[in-house]
């Protein structure tokens, strides 16, 4: 014990003084000595520096180029260096293919001093190009070829162009295969991107041979796609002459020729093999520099399309036609390069969100000086500028990219959350940037809802509720305040009212009606605000209330269905007593009494399910009308929660309790018309609608891909019966929704004897004609589909067949 209370400091002060006096006698004097140094292994510090290669934007690009480019040679011994500095430059250039031109200037002026680097890497990137052309890993393919683009100065004779020859002789074939392509297209596509690179990293010396192959692409590149109406994002107005969207293809084609004409200027590239003159030296070995063979690039027998679905490409932005350009102007390639570079990062960073948001804020570190204005410039004092200073806000051009992801058709090549989260990501980075961009956006798509795709509208909805999420639920609601008094059938207010819903859905009622003006909030009821709606049987004057009061304490004391039974019995007879369908009325009992007993938690009402699943089965197959009020009562017990309701539906329909007809067709006849077609315009109807389509495609894809591998137990018949059941459904939903488009529903001609509502008919015919499109360009991508696996089931590879079947696609771009 003495030894201790010792230890404590002995007497007068303890285990507190002796560490105060610890501390002290530290600050006089540092025992410690020196800390010895340590340097990280230089296969390390080659990573770390390009890693972060041009994101310090005080630090010139010669520099950093040559002081890598310096350790590496410098240790050219440590064979662990050269195997990294390889598979590290090949990872970048996929990975961050913002920074290619700055890893190809530091591997050409390595080059200077050791040139046997060149060769090594040569050697293992045709290696890899090869088994992405074999795999159609087109993007990466690509990607790789813009790196030999950039090191164009250091190869022997034509260098890449013969590489560019083969992939347009390919990209004839297939188009002359079929004019329906998409392949071909896609190589059109990479050998125009692939030029400026060449130009910019070998000027003037290419230019005839470019002149010549861009005189042989503008064939394929001029002519509208045949699959182009498909994925128009927007839908004209009624009698409105809207000329149709660019193709990014033709687009780049005919800036690529304005470049040619003007001597291939293209100020937007960096150039960091190009040194000040105060690094003549540096400068007069590059030209000096060993130049190297590429080795031949075998190119398979057959492309194939590779595991991404490819589809023309709409040129889509948020920032068009504005008094001052914020964005590139579409006559200028630096347009289509610029966004391509950053949609390469966005989508191959699909794994890192934080990243890909760091990266599009900084874009302007990675194109040439000036490019850009200053960042965070605000929109109202670009007009201050004066030329021929840059316009262009970073933001506005990452947020632009993003934008044309989130919204493109027929699919975005990622999960739509994942651009979501980049969006709020660099909104978090670089709020004072990033949130007055994302408001100029909102505006413009707002403002642009009536005329988007619905499809497009619906993710707007989506993007814009889960966004003011991450942020507060914080937003300039009175600028659209007049638009809270417009019928619920017109564009903005189904957009508003969507939108709330979806915020409802994300936080509690209360919440968003205390972030809304006091306009917007009867649009909050008072039954949004109760967790559980009220069941409809407590009160007498219900009919059926005893006997649903009855069923749902039987149900909460998991009474045996012999219990239940005689109860549904007496709703039987109760039923035909008032000249009701007894199995609808007994149906609509039970089910808004499992609905009750389950209001708890969505757990708690799948459990109610799992029970009464034999009984919820056997009524639909009873009666299509029984069948139909299943998901009626759903959708009425949840009225004011709906994502609870779509939740429920589901789940019903994984139990198979519900099929994916009976929900469209009460979706798009039954509750359709008991509204007058005011259904249409409910985000949560088109969602309940959308969500089930998507099932049955999803299912019939993954039964077409088991039947194509051997040794799986799928067999022709399953297949047949999943594909006509989907194809049944589109029909029933195309004649449900051309009913409503054309104006021939019964219930659109009364309302239009009625009340002769011209403008409520209108704009129902105009749902009508929005969901028409949608699921109509559904029907012909998923025919596309099996018609791409019945070629690949043939042995032989088959005929060349039409990607889309004709009756469909020639229905698609409907007036």
């Amino acid at each position: 014990m003495a030894d201790y209370d010792r230890r404590q400091g002995g007497g007068g002060g303890g285990y507190n003084n002796s560490k105060k006096r610890r501390y002290r006698d530290d600050d006089d004097y540092d025992r410690r000595g020196p800390r010895r140094r340590f340097d990280a292994p230089p296969h390390v510090r080659i990573r770390k520096q390009l890693l972060s290669i041009a994101e310090n934007p005080m630090r010139p690009w010669h520099e950093e180029v040559q002081s890598i480019a310096t350790l590496f040679t410098d240790n050219w011994g440590d064979e662990l260096l050269r195997v990294n500095f390889v598979e590290l430059i090949l990872q970048l250039a996929i990975e961050q293919p913002l920074k290619t031109p700055f890893l190809a200037a530091v591997v050409l002026v390595a080059n200077t001093n050791k040139p046997e680097i060149v060769d090594s890497l040569l050697t293992t990137l045709v290696a890899d190009l090869e088994n992405k052309i074999k795999q159609g890993d087109w993007r990466d393919v690509k990607l790789y070829l813009k790196l030999l683009a950039c090191l164009q100065n250091c190869l022997e004779g034509e260098g890449i162009f013969p590489v560019l020859d083969e992939l347009f002789s390919r990209a004839v074939d297939l188009q002359t295969a079929s004019s329906e392509d998409t392949i071909g297209t896609e190589l059109v596509k990479i050998i125009l991107l692939t030029l400026p690179y060449v130009m910019v990293a070998a000027p003037d010396q290419w230019q005839q041979k470019a002149a010549d192959l861009m005189e042989k692409t503008e064939i394929i590149a001029s002519e509208p796609h045949a699959l182009q109406a498909l994925i128009e994002p927007y839908h004209p107005e009624s009698g409105e002459d809207a000329s149709p969207s660019m193709s990014m293809i033709g687009l780049l084609q005919s800036q690529l020729q304005t470049e040619a004409n003007s001597g291939w200027v293209l100020p937007c590239l960096p150039r960091p093999w190009d040194f000040p003159p105060s690094e003549a030296e540096q400068q007069s070995k590059l030209a000096a520099a060993p130049k190297h063979a590429l080795p031949t690039i075998t190119f398979p027998k057959t492309v194939v399309a590779g595991p991404r679905p490819l589809f023309p490409e709409i040129y889509f932005s948020v920032y068009p036609n504005q008094e001052v350009e914020s964005v590139p102007s579409t006559a200028t390639a630096a347009t289509s390069l610029i966004r391509d570079a950053l949609l390469d990062t966005i989508n191959t960073l699909h794994y890192n969100r934080n990243v890909a948001a760091r990266l599009l804020i900084e874009v302007d570190c990675y194109f040439a000086p000036r490019t850009f204005a200053a960042r965070a410039t605000p929109f109202d004092r670009l007009r201050d500028i004066e030329a021929p200073k840059s316009t262009w806000k970073p933001e506005d051009v990452a947020v632009d990219a993003v934008f044309s992801q989130l919204f493109q058709l027929p699919n975005p090549e990622h999960k739509l959350v994942y651009y979501h989260s980049v969006l709020t990501e660099a909104c978090k980075l670089a709020p004072a940037a990033i949130a007055p961009s994302l408001g100029r956006a909102i505006r413009y798509l707002y403002r642009n809802v009536p005329r988007l795709d619905m499809e497009l509208s619906n993710r707007f909805v989506d993007w814009f509720s889960h966004h003011l999420s991450n942020f507060g639920f914080t937003w300039k609601w009175t600028e659209w305040v007049d638009d809270v008094y417009l019928p619920d059938l017109h564009p903005w207010k189904a957009f508003i009212t969507g939108a709330i819903d979806k915020e409802i859905r994300l936080s509690f009622a209360q919440r968003i009606k205390n972030t809304l003006p006091e306009a917007y909030k009867p649009l909050i009821t008072p039954d949004k605000e109760k967790e559980v709606p009220d069941f409809k049987f407590a009160g007498d004057r219900t009919p059926f209330a005893a006997e649903g009061r009855e069923i749902a304490a039987l149900l909460k004391r998991k009474a045996p269905d012999e219990e239940i039974q005689p109860v549904i019995e007496r709703i039987h007879v109760l039923a035909i007593d008032n000249n009701l369908d007894p199995l609808v009325a007994s149906t609509d009992v039970f089910m808004t009494a499992v609905l009750h007993v389950g209001s708890k938690s969505l757990s708690h009402v799948l459990a109610a399910i799992e029970r009464t699943k034999d009984r919820l089965t056997d009524a639909g197959a009873a009666s299509d009308a029984a069948h139909a009020q299943i998901i009626a009562a759903v959708m009425a017990y949840w009225s004011s929660h709906p994502g609870v309701a779509i939740s429920i539906v589901e789940k019903l329909l994984n139990y198979s309790i519900l099929v994916p007809s009976v929900v469209t067709n009460w979706a798009l006849v039954s509750y359709a018309g008991a509204t007058r077609g005011e259904a249409l315009a409910k985000a949560h109807i088109y969602e309940l609608v959308f969500n089930t389509v998507m099932k049955v495609t999803g299912r019939v894809r993954q039964v077409v891909q088991k039947t194509n591998q051997p040794d799986v137990m799928v067999d022709d018949e399953t297949r047949d019966r999943d594909v006509n059941a989907m194809r049944s459904l589109f029909r029933a939903m195309e004649d449900a929704l051309s009913a409503w488009a054309s104006g021939s529903k019964d219930e659109m001609i009364e309302a239009a004897d009625g009340d002769g509502n011209s403008d409520t008919e209108k704009l129902v015919h105009r749902w009508g004609g929005r969901w028409l499109r949608v699921f109509r360009r559904r029907a012909a991508i998923e025919e596309s589909f099996l018609l791409e696996a019945a070629k690949e089931k043939k042995p032989d590879g088959g005929d060349s067949a039409p990607a889309v079947a004709p009756a469909v696609a020639a229905e698609v771009d409907m007036a």
